[in-house]
């Protein structure tokens, strides 16, 4: 009996484990973190910043890096806090403004990747973290999940692009009636 309940909270754990780990990656890395990254890794001013990152010693920007993805953490887990204490809209500012914050912060591991695995203990961490992401990816649960997730993405984009080719293509009977509409009105306000 023991045993049957550590299976259940061993499974329930990895349940939450699954799920924050794909709402992070799906959701807010694919969908909103990735494409400020991009936009900021574009920037001229970056090239700068990275061309001083690279000048500078290795110490510095561990000591910059870690302030970085500490705060980012923390404002990760205050806006947790925040959305379990019933204060779901400050929650969401809150987690909103980590985003850019975790954007740079992934930029500059980037940037600095060699200098920051000169750090034995850095590198320990980073290489056991990235083997439980790995160990987490490679569940039954987490592969079941992503491929409900993918099917559901597919279906969402397919009723999409069903939608704008029945109600927005320029040829549709919904968009030439508005069209319709709009000169008619435009002929009703023109006379007045």
């Amino acid at each position: 009996m023991l045993k049957s309940i550590g299976i259940r909270l061993l499974k329930i754990v990895q349940l939450i484990l699954v799920l924050g780990f794909i709402l992070f990656e799906e959701i807010v890395w694919e969908g909103i973190a990735k494409p400020i990254y991009d936009y900021v890794h574009a920037l001229k001013l970056l090239l700068r910043l990275e061309a001083w990152v690279q000048r500078i010693p290795g110490w510095l920007v561990l000591i910059l890096f870690v302030l970085l993805l500490t705060s980012v953490e923390m404002l990760g887990v205050y806006a947790g806090i925040l959305a379990l204490s019933g204060h779901p809209v400050a929650a969401a500012g809150i987690y909103l403004t980590k985003i850019p914050i975790a954007a740079f912060t992934f930029w500059l591991f980037r940037v600095s990747e060699a200098k920051l695995m000169r750090y034995a203990w850095f590198r320990y961490l980073y290489e056991r973290a990235m083997a439980l992401i790995a160990k987490l990816k490679a569940t039954e649960l987490y592969q079941n999940t992503m491929q409900r997730l993918h099917a559901l993405k597919a279906q969402i984009k397919g009723a999409w692009q069903r939608f704008k080719a029945r109600y927005v293509a320029k040829e549709s009977g919904f968009m030439q009636a508005l069209k319709r509409y709009y000169r008619t009105m435009k002929r009703i306000v023109g006379r007045e």
